[in-house]
């Protein structure tokens, strides 16, 4: 594995190209959301997978998120987060589809205080979640 310390922008601009590209809870935090997925597509290979996790955008989620996550659970720092830039799964796919890629599966990821767990769901996408997608040949 090869880990590096920089942006998709700049790996582009370097003409880089990947097997896969895991966009793991970066995409509530970006600027320009769409930029960033055109970019991540743009280091993927013809046929290369991504697997995008992210944040949805409604009441759930920013109790869970930001005031569970980040002030009581204190998980996170407070202000991680900016609830106006979580993404609804619909959302994501529109801008998926919009930067170039295939949205192929998406599943939810939920956390059970009881047993102290998280397991994945097909239909509770709720708080969070991850999507796939590939770069079309």
């Amino acid at each position: 594995i090869d880990y590096r310390h920089t942006t998709a922008e700049d790996l582009v601009a370097a003409d880089e190209k990947f097997d896969a590209v895991l966009n793991m809870e970066v995409v509530e935090h970006v600027a320009d959301p769409l930029a960033y997925l055109t970019a991540c597509h743009d280091l993927l290979k013809q046929g290369g997978l991504m697997t995008c996790s992210t944040i949805n955008r409604n009441p759930k989620s920013y109790a869970m998120a930001i005031i569970g996550a980040e002030h009581i659970m204190r998980w996170l720092p407070k202000g991680t987060h900016e609830w106006s830039k979580f993404i609804t799964p619909d959302e994501l796919y529109d801008l998926l589809r919009q930067a170039g890629f295939d949205p192929v599966d998406r599943k939810g990821f939920v956390f059970n205080p009881v047993t102290w767990s998280w397991r994945l769901s097909e239909k509770d996408l709720s708080v969070n979640y991850v999507t796939t997608s590939i770069r079309p040949n």
